[in-house]
């Protein structure tokens, strides 16, 4: 439970990042970029020896390493795009509620138990979701949206799944660095792909605090994914137990940080989500 506790708290840290970006006018692009590349290089400290590139290639696991990386930066990307069009509790409770699909994995592919405790506890965890990320209960949107609702729901859960897959059968301890270096280093590829026309054609300006941001970033989203594998390999938790924790807890915390942080108003259904996130904490930790 420590490493779910201090991933949440990592990811949180990241949040409050996203929120500064915005105040300071940091090109999210840029920054986003660069703290994948940060993120990678701080994978390096973990490997024990050194690579060759057609060792890595090769690997077992390094095409679910790329799939993570590239669906990590497209659907925070897909994430803003949302946001913009509809408002961000529609997209937080799509990215947020695509829990479901690593927990079924597990289930089935894993062999994790099911009780009824743990079954009660994924269905306050949804509920939780979707009462903390919403206000008024009011998800209506134009239905035109529908499709990248939909991809930010499946891409988010086949990111997890890509991710628990090459946990639970090829990386062992000694692949940990690389295998984190190739997921950073493949998001911030592409992120440096989407970038470059945006400077070619002048609609994005480099501005060195942008480097400085994203470099600010990449610390904490390095150590959120180190402290996610680690609750996964710790067997202290099943999957299906780790992956609705952590998500709801990720939530709980956010909306509290804003409540006390930054005065974000919480509406009586959000307190309500709050207090059924907690339970389902409690219900899966002891299904």
């Amino acid at each position: 439970m420590v490493d779910i506790i201090l991933g949440i708290l990592c990811f949180n840290i990241i949040l409050i990042f996203f929120k500064l970006l915005d105040k300071y006018g940091v090109d999210n692009l840029q920054a986003i970029s660069v703290n994948y590349v940060t993120a990678g290089c701080l994978s390096i400290f973990l490997t024990p020896r050194s690579y060759s590139i057609s060792e890595v290639i090769h690997a077992n696991w390094f095409y679910y390493a790329v799939g993570v990386g590239v669906m990590f930066i497209l659907v925070f990307n897909l994430l803003a795009k949302a946001s913009q069009k509809i408002g961000m509790a529609i997209p937080t409770v799509a990215n947020k509620m695509s829990l479901v699909i690593p927990i079924i994995i597990a289930i089935f592919l894993f062999n994790d138990s099911i009780s009824i405790l743990k079954s009660l506890g994924i269905l306050l965890a949804l509920a939780g979701v979707y009462f903390v990320s919403t206000s008024g209960n009011k998800l209506s949107f134009d239905k035109k949206y529908l499709g990248l609702i939909l991809i930010i729901f499946f891409g988010q859960g086949l990111a997890d799944v890509l991710f628990a897959l090459a946990e639970k059968w090829f990386v062992g301890a000694e692949d940990l660095g690389i295998f984190f270096c190739v997921i950073f280093t493949s998001a911030g590829t592409l992120g440096l792909i989407m970038l470059i026309p945006q400077l070619i054609k002048g609609s994005s300006k480099f501005q060195f605090k942008n480097v400085l941001w994203g470099i600010g970033l990449g610390i904490p989203n390095f150590l959120t994914l180190l402290f996610f594998f680690r609750s996964l390999d710790s067997g202290e938790l099943e999957s299906s137990q780790v992956y609705p924790i952590y998500n709801i807890g990720v939530v709980v915390l956010s909306a509290i940080i804003g409540f006390l942080i930054f005065k974000e108003k919480l509406s009586t259904s959000n307190w309500i989500g709050v207090l059924l996130s907690v339970a389902a904490i409690l219900a899966i930790a002891m299904g």
